[in-house]
């Protein structure tokens, strides 16, 4: 057995909801309340019919790559060599921190509260992880001077994710510009960046900001799960510097051959029709609205979301959030995740996903109230 596998838990996020009964409240799992865009997996069907589903190339469909290059066209990363198409993009986090990394003596930041798979993925690999923690005194902000003084000799890449799950906290323009300053004055090897956008198509502030905009020694991922509701199709990517691109395009090559043809076409179907990555936007702004004043009615401290569909609140000093997120779903039939889940300075509060029915949203933050967690 592999010895790493000895520090690797299962996921909480899947254990609390496999507790769920079919009355409960679920405020848990991240997945779009919306059902996809049918009509382009009509379309990727229609043409499956007629050319089949082979193989594409390793690095992807070129035709796509082409698109979702020119969709984001970040300085230097517009070209369909700058993409890598893979099965979700967590496969995409894997694959850059397996092409990127050196166990031996590489480490790497996560900015917490964060992704859980972040972590996990680089205790699979033994790769040194440290985190940073954001204040929750700010608001779970980013803040980049706590981030540059965490950078030691070994550093070689710093994660983080914006908008955050499970915050909804956004990088702001100004903090991207700072930061890049800040790593871009330093002496010796570059540190990259690894920039989770999988929920930039849900960003509701004006002031989001991207490295890949403004530092070189960057490498974005996203997919679609999250802007169209297609957690199921495993379609995710990543955006880097051509050689490196070549390099990750290698080790996604052994891991996996490459993404699934029919979800390629799915994704090449959207990116070709202006608006598509944008359409269910709205429904996440409008039902934004409602969360924010469910919030501030129900007394509890929370998180105001910059973009994803999460929120955090907070329980009373002292509680336990996994105890609490048990006895939630076994006591009181609300779902909700433990802070603990996303790093040590998220302990004590809960993660919210907004994405069921206001009016059960609303009934979900009355049982927490209720509920006298301590």
């Amino acid at each position: 057995m592999n010895p790493l596998l000895a520090s690797i838990e299962p996921s909480l996020i899947r254990a609390l909801n496999a507790r769920k009964r079919p009355s409960s409240i679920d405020l848990g799992l991240g997945e779009p309340a919306l059902p996809p865009q049918q009509r382009f997996i009509d379309a990727a069907a229609r043409e499956s019919a007629e050319r089949g589903l082979k193989y594409t190339l390793n690095a992807g469909d070129p035709e796509l790559r082409a698109l979702i290059a020119r969709r984001y066209a970040y300085p230097g990363l517009s070209d369909a060599r700058n993409v890598c198409v893979t099965n979700g993009s967590q496969e995409a986090l894997y694959v850059v921190m397996k092409t990127l990394l050196d166990p031996a003596r590489d480490e790497m930041l996560v900015v917490e509260p964060a992704y859980p798979a972040y972590v996990k993925i680089a205790q699979l690999e033994g790769i040194a992880v440290r985190p940073v923690g954001l204040s929750p005194a700010d608001g779970f902000r980013y803040d980049v001077p706590a981030i540059v003084a965490a950078l030691r000799p070994a550093t070689r890449l710093i994660v983080l994710g914006s908008p955050a799950n499970p915050t909804g906290r956004v990088l702001t323009r100004g903090a991207s510009r700072e930061l890049a300053a800040a790593l871009s004055a330093r002496a010796g090897a570059p540190v990259w960046i690894l920039f989770d956008e999988v929920y930039r198509e849900l960003t509701y502030v004006d002031d989001a900001g991207s490295p890949a905009a403004d530092y070189p020694y960057t490498i974005v991922v996203n997919g679609l799960s999250k802007s169209n509701a297609l957690t199921g199709l495993r379609l995710g990517w990543t955006i880097a510097p051509a050689p490196l691109c070549d390099e990750l395009t290698k080790v996604h090559a052994w891991v996996t051959t490459a993404a699934s043809t029919f979800s390629q076409r799915v994704a090449r179907a959207i990116f070709s029709e202006p608006g598509a990555l944008e359409e269910q936007a709205a429904w996440y702004r409008t039902q934004r609205a409602g969360v924010l004043t469910a919030l501030r009615d129900s007394g509890l401290t929370a998180v105001e979301p910059d973009g994803a569909f999460y929120t955090c609140v907070q329980l009373p000093a002292g509680t336990d959030s996994v105890a609490a997120a048990y006895r939630l779903v076994d006591e009181h039939d609300v779902v909700a995740i433990p802070g603990r889940t996303f790093g040590a300075t998220l302990e004590g509060w809960l993660r919210l996903s907004w994405v069921a029915p206001l009016d059960a949203f609303r009934e979900g933050l009355a049982r927490i109230a209720r509920a006298a967690l301590v």
